[in-house]
């Protein structure tokens, strides 16, 4: 019945969501060939995004996880990839307060995520996995809008902040100094996909196309896991891309969050950044959102879990990795507009 009920609400969200995928966003271009047409497809060696968080304080990761929260968790949370790093801090500052409750964990590029809740759920490694998530947030609020419209969503909350800069090879050898300096021939550059990372999508392309450079870095294709020109790549998940290409000297730079460098330097990568003004960082814009889906099967939990954002303990947690923190007022949920 279960596996029924998400093929039902996959189809439903498809044809609900369909027109408004022409115009406002593509569908997701997979890294691998999808298992199954409904279902998003989670490209491959993605272990780390998916976790399944114990109530006695095990992690389990991949496909076990993937396998197992939809009938263990206790709420399962649907989030915006770049904050993958700091998961596991928030998660156990969330356990503190809510003992006993069981976390399910996917972080993804959110048009990835929005994909797998228009199609019911997942295909990972050959397999499926039906389902939807309790909570889903993304760095841009036309994602929650969508789902508003399919009735999926009635209110959100802001609940961090973040801005974009350049991640470069330590020392910066090329002697990268802004956004312009990608117009050079001789850098290579390593680029979030436009059609499933919202930094592209909604922030980096923006920017791009101010600065006369969008055709330059896309030479007018829009696709994932592809060379679009001789020196530009663009990725499939970018904060673990970009920086393994510029460890091993594939590109120059690449556009990445300031949290996304921190997490490289903290792992011991050999990299640096290269800080941008507010008019190509975007800090005053970039806004994480965040709600419970109207039809979560654990509607106290997801409740319990946007209360627990508000809290000093989960700004703080957040904090620590470099996030900038939402203010009283934005924290507060509101009507999707």
């Amino acid at each position: 019945m279960q596996r029924i009920f998400s093929t039902l609400v996959g189809g439903a969200l498809a044809a609900t969501l369909v027109a408004g995928c022409a115009t406002s966003e593509p569908p997701a271009a997979a890294a691998a060939p999808k298992a199954a047409a409904k279902f998003a497809t989670i490209p491959p060696n993605k272990d780390n995004d998916l976790k399944l968080y114990t109530a006695d304080g095990r992690i389990v990761k991949g496909a076990d996880a993937l396998g197992r929260m939809r009938s263990e968790a206790d709420v399962v949370l649907w989030l915006a990839g770049n904050q993958f790093f700091a998961m596991d801090d928030v998660v156990k500052a969330f356990q503190k307060q809510s003992p006993g409750t069981s976390v399910g964990l996917i972080t993804l590029p959110p048009g990835l995520l929005l994909n797998a809740i228009e199609g019911g759920g997942w295909a990972y490694g050959g397999k499926e996995y039906p389902g939807l998530p309790d909570v889903y947030a993304s760095v841009n609020l036309d994602h929650l809008k969508r789902l508003k419209k399919a009735g999926l969503m009635d209110t959100y909350a802001i609940y961090l902040h973040n801005e974009m800069e350049l991640m470069v090879a330590a020392g910066n050898p090329k002697g990268i100094k802004g956004i312009k300096d990608l117009a050079r021939p001789d850098i290579r550059t390593s680029m979030p996909n436009p059609v499933s990372e919202g930094i592209m999508r909604f922030y980096g392309k923006k920017v791009l196309q101010r600065n006369g450079l969008w055709e330059h870095i896309s030479g007018g294709k829009e696709c994932s896991s592809c060379q679009t020109t001789p020196n530009n790549w663009f990725t499939a998940v970018h904060h673990r891309e970009t920086p393994e290409r510029i460890l091993a000297g594939k590109s120059d730079t690449g556009i990445v969050w300031v949290t996304e460098t921190m997490e490289a330097k903290r792992d011991g990568a050999k990299v640096d950044s290269v800080r941008l003004p507010p008019e190509d960082s975007l800090r005053d814009e970039v806004s994480y959102a965040i709600g419970a889906l109207t039809n979560s099967p654990h509607k106290a939990a997801a409740q319990r879990y946007l209360a627990f954002l508000a809290t000093p303990a989960a700004q703080d947690a957040y904090g620590s990795f470099g996030f900038v923190k939402a203010s009283a007022e934005e924290l507060k949920l509101r009507p999707i507009p």
